[in-house]
């Protein structure tokens, strides 16, 4: 066989090979209490329970949502309806501990992973009332936005402090 001819033998072998999987990061741990800045009270639903008898996994995305909003909206920092700067999701992600379920309540922790001059991380911890680790621990980013425009602005300055209270770590 030429070398030409060997080289075409092993890329066809090798493209007809399964792909191999890849070595993903290790799972996280869950997060204790001490890891957030600030928890908020969530009340399960009856509809919040799948037919497996817990919470259905995106519910815990709502209540993510649920529980930064709700304390932006409580600080004064956020205007839902006549906003000029808004925030967008673009990424979010969820580990899974253990379950939840209706009748609990749930306790959100709050923190901030990375405030950047546009965007910011908000990390959120799902814990059983009263439990010192979370069930639940995921995160998402907001770019904020200009609410006509939709063009990227700055994290507005009353917004920024707020945020920095929740910040841990760097």
């Amino acid at each position: 066989m030429t070398t030409a001819a060997t080289a075409a033998t092993a890329t066809t072998s090798q493209a007809d090979q399964p792909a191999q999987p890849t070595q993903s990061a290790a799972r996280p741990a869950p997060q204790p209490r001490s890891a957030y800045r600030a928890f908020r009270p969530i009340s399960t639903r009856w509809a919040d329970n799948d037919v497996y008898g817990h919470v259905n996994n995106v519910v815990y995305y709502s209540w993510f949502d649920t529980a930064v909003n709700a304390h932006l909206i409580e600080h004064g920092v956020l205007d839902i309806h006549t906003g000029e700067t808004i925030g967008l999701v673009i990424e979010t992600q969820c580990n899974y501990f253990a379950p939840l379920a209706f009748p609990q309540t749930v306790e959100a922790g709050i923190r901030v992973a990375r405030l950047g001059g546009s965007s910011v991380r908000y990390e959120v911890g799902l814990f059983a009332q009263g439990e010192p680790l979370c069930a639940a621990a995921g995160h998402f980013i907001h770019v904020y936005v200009d609410r006509a425009t939709r063009r990227p602005v700055p994290v507005p300055e009353p917004l920024r402090a707020v945020l920095q209270a929740l910040v841990v770590g760097g």
